[in-house]
């Protein structure tokens, strides 16, 4: 299944059907009064967050919807049917955005279940009935239905995940994360080999939470460089994020402040959430050259920096503890959450 993040969409409500224009015309009454129904309401616009689905991609295919219009009234006083509600099902953690240079947050469906009546259906017109008077007795004036709502909104889906990994292209992530998880993210020795974001489920110590693994960024990231921006927003609601430095790299304490660098451009509290911090790859160095980038990368980061190898499963017990810790509460994630795989596509 293709993986697409976000979407542009039209939707129109319902218009209400028109008023009914009649008159009673029965054997043995010769002047029979107005009996015009009013019309039915038009259906309305709903967005539903379903379980089973992790993907806008459906959207790429469909990109209009307009709900039914309510049935006209009749004779007899015969009130039109009121139309179906037009239910849209889309992923648990998309919102939904205004189509302005500003791209107002319209909604945000962060649950499974939650609904919102997005756009009102139109009221249904007045039948001649109703405008009968002791003066106007015999009116042949009806109403219109009321139309529809009609508007493009944009639907951006933020992954949920418990913990976010992050870091440069090719620091491990995906190795790790199928080091302790069931995800199976595509391994590689190049950057950019996840172009995806991978969710997994991590079983430890009798407890589940969700890990969400973003393609690697660079520099410029939280301006759309590489399309950074939009990975950084699935990890926006995240708990804790766990930075990954490659231990190989020239210096890690670069590598460490270029991603710092980005989550502060970018804010929406990114900057301000916890970190776990990893030295990853350390099977790659030896042992001088492992003490050194972690003093250097502890000074740079002030706090405890741990050391990993996904490769060998050095130091995986202590990072998902320390993960754990900061988590709290056991998590929201379910087995199912670790078979979200996609592969990324652009609009």
């Amino acid at each position: 299944m293709k993986f697409l993040d976000q979407a542009k969409i039209y939707l129109r409500s319902g218009g209400g059907g028109p008023g009914a224009v009649s008159f009673r015309r029965e054997k043995f009454i010769e002047q029979g009064g107005p009996d015009g129904g009013n019309g039915g309401r038009g259906g309305d616009i709903i967005f539903e967050a379903v379980e089973g689905l992790n993907t806008l991609i459906d959207f790429r295919y469909r990109q209009h919807f307009k709900a039914p219009r309510g049935e006209g009234g009749a004779g007899r006083n015969q009130t039109g049917a009121s139309a179906e509600d037009l239910v849209i099902p889309v992923p648990v953690g998309t919102q939904i955005l205004a189509d302005d240079e500003e791209h107002s947050l319209l909604a945000d469906l962060t649950t499974v279940g939650e609904r919102i009546t997005f756009l009102n259906g139109g009221m249904g017109g007045r039948g001649n009935a109703s405008y009968k008077t002791s003066t106007n007795r015999a009116p042949r004036q009806s109403q219109p239905g009321i139309p529809g709502e009609e508007m493009w909104v944009w639907l951006r889906l933020k992954l949920l995940a418990d913990a976010g990994l992050l870091g440069l292209p090719n620091a491990g992530k995906s190795t790790f994360i199928n080091a302790v998880t069931n995800a199976n993210a595509k391994v590689g020795a190049y950057p950019f080999t996840t172009l995806k974001p991978q969710l997994g489920v991590v079983l430890h110590r009798d407890r589940e939470f969700v890990l969400a693994d973003i393609p690697g960024l660079i520099a410029g990231a939280a301006d759309g460089v590489g399309i950074g921006d939009r990975f950084l927003g699935h990890i926006e609601r995240c708990r804790v994020l766990l930075h990954l430095v490659d231990a190989s790299a020239p210096s890690p304490t670069k590598a460490y402040r270029t991603i710092v660098d980005e989550l502060e451009a970018y804010g929406a509290g990114l900057e301000d959430k916890p970190q776990v911090v990893a030295l990853s790859k350390i099977d790659l160095i030896d042992a001088r050259g492992r003490a050194a980038k972690l003093r250097a990368l502890e000074n740079a980061c002030g706090q405890k920096v741990h050391l990993v190898s996904a490769a060998t499963g050095e130091g995986l017990t202590e990072v998902l503890d320390a993960l754990l810790t900061v988590i709290g509460e056991p998590a929201r994630g379910a087995q199912k959450e670790a078979d979200k795989q996609a592969a990324w596509s652009p609009i």
